[in-house]
């Protein structure tokens, strides 16, 4: 099985070496041929302004959006998959997940923090969490599942074969995420 990371920006070799330590090839995603070789893409983080314009001048983002493969996007992929993006600057949407989300709302860079989830997908372990300039999921669609929560507020959310954190589970150890993510793939 092959799962892709776009790799334009971002947390991509963080991902790409959580796939493999999940058993899959691991493929590096620029561009739209690479794109119809993988079972999934995973959106990293990173700048998603940044990330958006790329996907648009490229016509990456329209070929992410006829591939229908799964997908995940962690942080500015987060907020790249959501329909709706509250935030003073016109941003770039792949316009696919049922949520509305808030740019850098847990605060800025040095407002960063670690903290362990409880995820009861994945058991009774909590899963260690990296929000760095954080989005927050401000409301979820009816199809959608919320998966974990940070005090009242979805990070880790999925719709259908399409999830997305707010988290950087690809800066930990641990690959309950990624896992899973695998599995939506197969």
């Amino acid at each position: 099985m092959r799962i892709g990371v776009l790799s334009i920006q971002g947390s991509v070799a963080e991902h790409l070496a959580a796939l493999s330590k999940c058993g899959v090839e691991a493929v590096p995603v620029k561009d739209a041929d690479t794109l119809k070789k993988v079972q999934g893409l995973i959106l990293p983080g990173g700048e998603s302004t940044t990330i958006g314009k790329l996907l648009k001048r490229f016509g990456l983002g329209d070929a992410i959006k006829k591939a229908k493969i799964p997908l995940y996007g962690t942080c500015a992929g987060a907020i790249l998959m959501a329909q709706e993006i509250l935030n003073d600057v016109p941003e770039y949407s792949l316009d696919m997940m049922d949520i509305t989300i808030c740019r850098n709302a847990y605060g800025a860079q040095q407002e960063s923090f670690v903290i362990d989830l409880e995820v009861p997908i994945f058991g009774k372990k909590k899963v260690p969490a990296y929000f760095i300039r954080a989005p927050k999921i401000v409301r979820v669609g009816k199809g959608c599942e919320v998966l974990a929560k940070l005090k009242k507020d979805p990070v880790l959310v999925r719709q259908g074969n399409l999830l997305v954190s707010t988290f950087h589970p690809e800066l930990t150890e641990d690959l309950r995420v990624h896992r899973y993510f695998v599995e939506m793939c197969r």
